[in-house]
């Protein structure tokens, strides 16, 4: 879907992450930043672009400012920030994301 608005989910807390989706004219991109980059930026990409293209998220720039959240968490926020900034915030079929 096409991200309408800007939108944000998360905090900057220890073991928390915090994302930031925003509207894009050339395709998704990511903007990583983490305090563990050296050993899970890999795994952070990966599991971004998977949720991504899981949510079918067209044309967005995703930046996620890591501090060492689970993945969980991370899949939590990046979903949270998208239904946001596509205004869905109701009948969200949150068993068929997992």
């Amino acid at each position: 879907m096409k991200i309408e608005k800007a939108a944000i989910a998360g905090t900057l807390e220890s073991s928390d992450v915090q994302v930031t989706i925003t509207p894009s004219q050339a395709g998704n991109q990511f903007l990583i930043e983490s305090s563990v980059m050296s050993q899970y930026g890999n795994q952070i990409t990966a599991l971004a672009q998977k949720v991504a293209e899981n949510l079918e998220m067209e044309n967005a720039q995703i930046k996620i400012i890591d501090k060492g959240a689970l993945d969980c968490t991370i899949k939590a926020r990046i979903e949270t920030a998208y239904f946001r900034s596509i205004g869905k915030n109701k009948n969200i079929a949150w068993k068929e994301l997992i």
